[in-house]
């Protein structure tokens, strides 16, 4: 992946990390942790400018969230509840807690969003919520935007500042990532085992 990622963006340049980026934001396996630091070492070259890489991450990132948020939006709320009424133990929630959820989000939705884009995985899963609790979409875009650039901004400069070393950016985040992953899994497995009915069946 790391041969693909590089010769993408030192192929096509800013179009390049606009489209890994948007790989990225859509299909959570593919590491932003690869990505930008790479192209933060170009800038440090002179291949690419600096606010350019940073500009093309960002609205990459942004534009790749857009699928989850609207999926989420047109599955609708109704639709979850529904399931989480018939197959609640699966999804780890009931529909009591999802409502929970959702005024949590209509209260603190562009907060979660801003700082979900800093987390692996996550930043990928937010825009979920965020569309299902029907968030406005301006407002989705400038939290999703802003906590992107913060993400893209924090690699480019490690990327430009580091140069050929850029790798040590994967080798320091990577455990990050399966850690996040690992304490997702065993919150799932904790709610499947502790999960209750939001009422009980007439």
């Amino acid at each position: 992946m790391t041969d693909w990622i590089i010769q993408t963006i030192s192929e096509l340049g800013y179009l390049g990390i606009f489209l890994v980026m948007l790989a990225e934001s859509i299909f959570p396996p593919i590491p932003s942790e690869l990505i930008i630091p790479f192209a933060g070492f170009a800038a440090a070259n002179g291949d690419l400018d600096f606010l350019g890489v940073l500009a093309a991450a960002t609205i990459g990132a942004v534009t790749g969230m857009l699928p989850w948020y609207f999926a989420g939006r047109l599955f609708g709320l109704e639709r979850v509840r529904l399931l989480a009424d018939r197959f609640g133990r699966f999804m780890a929630m009931n529909a009591d807690e999802i409502d929970v959820a959702v005024a949590w989000f209509g209260r603190f939705g562009p907060i979660i969003v801003l700082f979900g884009r800093l987390i692996p995985l996550i930043r990928t899963l937010i825009s979920i919520p965020a569309g299902l609790s029907r968030m406005p979409l301006p407002v989705f875009l400038i939290a999703s935007g802003t906590g992107a650039l913060v993400w893209n901004l924090f690699l480019t400069s490690a990327g430009f500042l580091l140069h050929e070393h850029y790798e040590i950016i994967e080798v320091v985040l990577d455990p990050l990532s399966y850690l996040v992953l690992a304490l997702v899994v065993l919150v799932y497995l904790y709610r499947v085992f502790t999960w209750k009915p939001a009422r009980k069946p007439a």
